[in-house]
Order: C-alpha cells, then structure tokens, then sequence
C-alpha cells in the first residue's frame, strides 16, 4: 500500500496496491505493521461500524474528545460520497483546515482521520455503504460536533444545498467558534 500525506497534519491518504488478471483482482485493505512503519502513527483499530445512505444524506460533523478520542480509517464500500476531515487538535499548525475526498469503491482509496479531527461524508450516488474503522470504542458522553454549514469552515459538500439530508441531532451541531471539540 502507499500512503500520501494530505495537506492537512497526521492525516493520510491510504492507496492499495491492486493485483489484477482476467479473474478479478486481489489486494490488501489495511496493514497494522505497513501503516505504522509508513507513517510513525498507531494503527490498532478495535471497533468496525458501517452505515447505509441515500442521496444527499450528509453525516458531520463528529468527533469522540478525551479519553475516548478516536482516530478512524474509512472507506466506501458501495457508491460514492464525499468524505471530509477537519483538523480541530488546538495546537496543530493545521488547526481549523479541512481537507476532502471521494471515496469509492472504483478508486479503493481510504482517509485516514487521526484523533482530534472532525468527520462527516456527504452521499453523491443514489446510495452508499460506508466503513469506519475506529482505534477507540465509541463513548456517548465524549462527543464533540461542528454544524456542517459552518461559515468559518466554509466546507463545499459537493452537494447542492437543497439535497441535503441531515438527522435531528446534525441540524442543531454548534459552531466551529463555539468549540465544542
């Protein structure tokens, strides 16, 4: 696997290679031992989650704060969406950037999200199944949000606005300048 660097600190593009022939084609999703050697950071996951959307559902902006912060690895395993990692760590020199990607299942690319970040995804194909790898287990009480439409981050979806498609909880999420990371 090769593993590029984003504009944004910690955060990393993961690229597989591809063995194909006639029959189809074979590769390695994720490596512990590759990852950490390529890019110095812990790769353990303990916890798989994967969710089922339709058209124009946007999903973000989360994050688990503390002792409970997680870093994620994902990935689309059916349509496209649109996947996007905030850098919310205070003292990072990439504080308050975000950074986005397509992901599918065409291009096999995963987004490695370190802790400290923001994520969400927007869907842009009629559905799409996507994978969360998270190094952490998921704790209710430390989650963290940004609103999805903040100014200050001015985040393009790359969905028109009124496709949009948020759950209860994402259309109440506080601002970036309120901090709730």
């Amino acid at each position: 696997m090769k593993i590029k660097q984003t504009p944004i600190k910690d955060c990393y593009i993961i690229e597989p290679t591809i063995l194909e022939d006639d029959r189809g084609y074979f590769f390695e999703k994720y490596n512990e031992k590759k990852f950490e050697e390529l890019t110095g950071m812990n790769g353990h996951f303990v916890q798989d989650n994967i969710s089922k959307s339709s058209y124009g559902v946007l999903r973000g902006l989360h994050l688990q704060k503390g002792e409970h912060a997680q870093a994620k690895l994902v990935s689309c395993l059916e349509g496209r969406v649109f996947d996007v990692a905030v850098d919310l760590r205070r003292e990072s020199p990439t504080f308050g950037q975000w950074y986005g990607i397509e992901l599918t299942p065409e291009n096999k690319l995963q987004l490695y999200v370190p802790r400290g970040f923001g994520h969400g995804f927007s869907v842009l194909s009629e559905t799409a199944v996507f994978s969360y790898k998270c190094d952490n287990f998921y704790n209710k009480e430390s989650e963290g949000s940004v609103i999805w439409n903040d100014s200050e981050l001015n985040i393009d979806w790359q969905l028109p606005l009124d496709v949009v498609q948020l759950s209860d909880k994402d259309r109440i999420l506080p601002t970036f300048a309120e901090g709730n990371f």
